[in-house]
């Protein structure tokens, strides 16, 4: 496995926000993990705040990535998961990326491509979660003790196996602990049935007799 070049901070605006100007200055190099203990303006998805308090895993790896692809989410995902079940926790995922425990929220991905780079945010509840009106939180203390280190090692060892297998074996994985198959999911304001995940990364859902696929789309479940 490539080693990683590590950054650690104890505390700033974002891991994500860190990378990027590492991208647009030209320090930026393959295989480089920003880690802080908090973030002061930690975002998610769809320009949301991430509650960032000390005591959790942030991080934000650069890989060199020369065109987008929208399979990466899910190799993101399946490499969390595995992580969490080395230490006995069961966790399932969200489309496309969110990590839960028994339906409460653990572990967050932002992935956000920039020049030749892609940028893998990560956020895993470890010490602390936050209060969320929109859905709940879950940590890790709630089941084992985990230390931040070996948490980022397991993490990192993880990603580098997940993103370079073949995608057909992370699609499998993935729908094994997808959260929601068969069920009923609203997109765009519509009751559809929610199938899985197809050979190039779109989800496949079904309304009435008719298969669509979605790419980027948020579903409510």
């Amino acid at each position: 496995m490539p080693g990683y070049k590590v950054l650690s901070f104890d505390k700033i605006s974002s891991t994500q926000n860190y990378a990027h100007d590492m991208i647009a200055n030209g320090t930026a190099h393959d295989h480089t993990a920003i880690v802080a203990n908090a973030q002061y303006a930690g975002r998610g998805r769809y320009r949301r705040t991430w509650v960032s308090h000390h005591g959790n895993l942030y991080v934000s790896f650069i890989f060199q990535c020369e065109e987008r692809d929208s399979r990466l989410a899910y190799a993101v995902a399946v490499a969390i998961v595995d992580t969490l079940s080395e230490y006995g926790i069961k966790s399932e995922i969200k489309w496309p990326n969110d990590v839960l425990i028994d339906g409460k929220k653990v572990s967050g991905v932002l992935i956000e491509y920039a020049g030749r780079f892609v940028i893998v945010g990560i956020g895993i509840n470890v010490a602390t979660n936050p209060t969320v009106a929109e859905y709940k939180t879950d940590k890790l203390s709630n089941y084992v003790n985990v230390s931040i280190s070996d948490l980022f090692n397991r993490l990192s060892k993880n990603l580098e196996k997940w993103k370079n297998a073949d995608f057909n074996s992370v699609r499998l994985r993935w729908m094994d602990a997808a959260t929601g198959l068969n069920a009923t999911v609203k997109y765009r304001g519509e009751s559809v049935t929610l199938i899985g995940i197809n050979d190039s990364g779109a989800l496949v859902v079904r309304r009435q007799n008719e298969y669509m696929l979605i790419h980027g789309d948020e579903i409510l479940m």
